[in-house]
Parts: C-alpha cells; structure tokens; sequence
C-alpha cells in the first residue's frame, strides 16, 4: 500500500534539504517519514478546532509553538492553516534545522528558532497566541515558562498536558485542573477554560477579557478540580 504524505510540507522539507545540504559529505540523514499523513492525536485535533474558532476572528494571525519536537502538533498546524506566522522554538538544535529546510523550501511563514521558552527574552506580547502542548511537565521551573509564556501573548495560551501517572521519566511533573488555573491566573491570566481528551487536558488562558469570541462552552467546559497537586514521577 503506497504511503502518505503530507504533501506541501514534504515537498518544501526535500527542496530545502537540497538546498542546504547538496555536496555536503556530513548532511544529516533525511527525514521524510516525519511528513507521512496519519490520524491526528485527540488533543492535536482539539486545539485545532480551538483555533478554527478564533482565526476568522483575528484573535490569531502568529502563533508560537513552544517544543515543537518532531511536529505533532506543528505539522497539522501548518497544514490546516497555510498562512499564520508561527514560529517554532525548541532547545535541540537538530529539530530546528529540520524545520529551517521547510523554511528554506517555501514554507516562509514558519520561523524557527533555538529557544528556551523560560529565558528567551522576545519582546512583550510578540505573538497573539502561544501553544504549548506536552511541554510543562518536562521543565522544572514551572514559575519561569508560565511567567515567560504569559509576557510573550497577546490573547491566548494554549497547554496540553497528561492527567494521569506514567512511565516516562521525562515526565516530572504531574499537573491537576485547579494546579493550571491557580498557576496563569497568578501571573495575569483573565480567565482559563479546560478540554477533557483521553489521558491529557488541555487550558486555554485568555489574556483579555474583551475577546468577543470566546470558546465555546460545550467545546471548553469550565475547570473542575481534581484536588490532585503537582506531583512528581519518577
């Protein structure tokens, strides 16, 4: 059965490879099986639905991707929404050199960038939302992404984290509903709002209590506590 591919995104990915790599005796191994077309995740799926609420809406015309790793997310966001300014930050050099070929290849709107979401020292309110979804549970300083992520946006920050206890050792923290909303509510949030997906939730934390269009309320169901603290797993 021949395979899928996500084809924009493959295309621009192959001619910014021969672009920066063509004749160079140490060019890193190609990586087109990252393109391949597949099922989005629930919470990929949830976010995106978020922000096809808020775009016709102008409440989203940049977007930061805090870790954008292998392009879970950012592959699907790019692909539903081919003209939003996003830019992408992660602290492994070789993720963003994969991203600087699509930049390279055509795909001029995305801007990536070697960052650490809790010292990069972008502008105030540089971007109207930013998006971090499985981010927060492998950061220590909790405090400085929020307080750092809360400076950079302008309406909204998107969070995906798990809700349940698993195995991976990365995975330092475990964060309740009440545990989010105490967390943005404190460093300036107006309000946060609480998508269930299996074994994840997702906040949304609006910066301004003006927007017209807030989600909807069947979509984001208020927070309800689940008298769970940050925990560690170890």
């Amino acid at each position: 059965m021949e395979q899928q591919y996500i084809t924009p995104l493959l295309d621009a990915y192959i001619r910014g490879y021969e672009k920066r790599y063509k004749g160079t005796a140490d060019a890193p191994e190609r990586k087109d099986h990252y393109f391949k077309a597949k099922e989005d995740l629930p919470r990929v799926k949830a976010v995106l639905g978020f922000l096809q609420g808020i775009i016709p809406a102008g409440q989203c015309q940049s977007l930061l991707d805090v870790g954008s790793g292998r392009g879970v997310f950012l592959f699907p966001l790019l692909r539903d929404f081919p003209t939003l300014e996003v830019t992408s930050i992660d602290i492994l050099p070789h993720r963003i050199k994969l991203l600087e070929c699509l930049h390279d290849g055509g795909i001029t709107h995305l801007h990536p960038v070697v960052e650490d979401i809790c010292t990069w020292n972008a502008p105030d309110k540089s971007f109207d939302v930013v998006a971090m979804l499985e981010v927060m549970e492998h950061i220590p300083d909790t405090e400085a992404v929020v307080r750092n992520a809360v400076r950079m946006a302008r309406n909204y920050i998107i969070v995906s984290v798990p809700s349940k206890p698993d195995d991976n050792p990365e995975h330092i923290h475990l964060f309740s509903n009440d545990d989010l909303k105490s967390l943005f509510l404190a460093h300036g949030c107006k309000k946060v709002k609480f998508i269930s997906v299996i074994n994840h939730r997702i906040m949304v934390a609006q910066l301004s209590s003006d927007h017209s269009a807030n989600p909807s309320p069947q979509a984001v169901p208020s927070a309800q506590s689940s008298h769970q603290p940050i925990s560690k797993n170890q």
